[in-house]
């Protein structure tokens, strides 16, 4: 697809980068937007294939530079709600992701992944288990990776896993896979979805394109995933996954082994004991992956032979170190209570836990709740350290200490820390604010632990 026309791209962090390269190629002329006036526009100039037919407008939204602009590709951190998203909508210029940028440049078979938590440890699997099928494959989305990065690179033998978040699904328009999965909802971006309704709806736009030649992968252990069966947005067919029933139709545990039952045949895929991650959590990630790999069509033997390999992702429950008796584990992808309370339920021992981040309006009840007698002491940094705080005296639980930095937090673990217990960085909120992202949250947790042993 060529794009002979003049985009505006909102925001100037990765994503943006990623798209103004792929519409360079196009033959787009490119105006760059930020809200922040201390962008270094040399610097983002820097990363661009050219410079030419480019321009950056920094700060308050200019009614003049949308007098004629054809296209608006909006960074997902940037609410449809903004200044500037509304001003472009009043015009009835198009508003796109990335997301529907790549697709619509795209192709290949494409398996969509989102959910509130899992999809990053599913989005990987999957793409795994496509890498072991063929070297024409692609990991892309929220797992690192744009999917415009890749795009112009994809062919109709291509097979690509995409990691997509609802703030993305608020822009698509064509967007369609084959294979799309909501593995399960729970409170999250309520600052910016507002309800758990409108919350939920999006998710599900995840299918919205898709036919009855399509398949949608649903949780029917989470009551919100399974009622999405019944939504008229959902034309594919229904694949449900379960690690509590053995299902009719679909994958599930039974026992102490994976099984798929398809047309009413049941074939047993593999014994729970070969698998490596641990948790109900991992059972049923290991399910989703099987389900979406399987009705993309990938040979069981490959299915089978990267489930026995696989060994999880970075930042989410993740094996850092052990001094003096103590191990630390690094679990930032933890940006809600839900994926938080996966965290506690995965250590096997006393635990001092770090929490606290930037505020999305979700309630820390359940997390705190989930603490079972597990959590030894309780350190909090960042904006919503006193909530969680208040929500944890609220239910008797009163060691707590207040930091005002992640190393800090570390070296007031290791102080109480002791012997056979464990520290988990397990924040249940998002980074923003004090850091760029969770993975820079995690990589920086993961240094100061081992500064311990310098």
């Amino acid at each position: 697809m060529d794009f002979h026309k003049k985009v505006l791209i909102a925001g100037a962090g990765k994503s943006g980068i990623c798209a103004a390269r792929l519409l360079q190629k196009k033959g787009a002329d490119i105006v760059f937007y930020d809200g922040k006036k201390d962008v270094d526009i040399d610097d983002l100039l820097s990363k661009l294939d050219s410079k030419e037919n480019v321009s950056v407008v920094l700060g308050d939204v200019n009614d003049n530079i949308l007098s004629d602009i054809d296209l608006m590709i909006i960074s997902p951190g940037i609410s449809v709600e903004s200044e500037i998203a509304k001003k472009v909508g009043e015009r009835n210029i198009p508003v796109w992701g990335e997301v529907e940028l790549a697709y619509q440049c795209g192709a290949g078979h494409l398996a969509a992944i989102t959910g509130t938590n899992g999809k990053t440890t599913t989005t990987s699997l999957v793409g795994e288990i496509f890498k072991d099928y063929t070297d024409n494959s692609y990991t892309v989305g929220n797992i690192g990776v744009p999917y415009t990065d890749v795009s112009d690179s994809l062919n109709d033998d291509s097979y690509i896993a995409l990691e997509v978040s609802s703030f993305q699904l608020e822009t698509i328009e064509e967007f369609h896979p084959h294979v799309s999965a909501v593995l399960n909802v729970t409170p999250d971006h309520l600052d910016r979805h507002h309800t758990m309704e409108n919350y939920a709806s999006v998710k599900l736009d995840i299918c919205i394109n898709q036919t009855e030649d399509d398949y949608i992968i649903l949780n029917y252990d989470d009551p919100v995933t399974r009622e999405m069966a019944k939504n008229p947005k959902v034309k594919a067919k229904v694949i449900f996954i379960s690690r509590q029933e053995e299902l009719k139709e679909g994958v599930y545990r039974k026992g102490d082994a994976l099984y798929v039952k398809d047309g009413g045949e049941e074939k047993k895929v593999i014994d729970t004991d070969e698998l490596i991650l641990l948790g109900d959590h991992n059972i049923e990630n290991y399910l989703a992956g099987i389900a979406i790999a399987y009705y993309m069509g990938i040979p069981m033997k490959n299915i089978v032979s990267v489930l026995k390999t696989f060994k999880g992702v970075e930042h989410r429950i993740e094996f850092v170190d052990e001094i003096n008796g103590v191990t630390y584990y690094n679990d930032s992808k933890g940006t809600n209570p839900d994926a938080a309370i996966k965290g506690i339920q995965a250590m096997n021992r006393r635990t001092v836990l770090i929490g606290g981040g930037y505020d999305k309006g979700v309630p820390f009840d359940e997390w705190i709740k989930a603490f079972d007698g597990k959590v030894k002491k309780l350190i909090l940094l960042g904006q919503t350290a006193d909530i969680i705080a208040d929500t944890a005296k609220k239910y008797g639980f009163e060691d707590i200490v207040f930091v005002e930095s992640l190393a800090e937090a570390v070296k007031v673990s290791a102080e109480v820390a002791q012997a056979g217990e464990a520290v988990l960085l397990s924040p249940a909120c998002a980074s923003w604010g004090m850091f760029d992202n969770y993975e820079q949250r995690g990589d920086m947790f993961k240094e100061y632990v081992r500064q311990m042993k310098s």
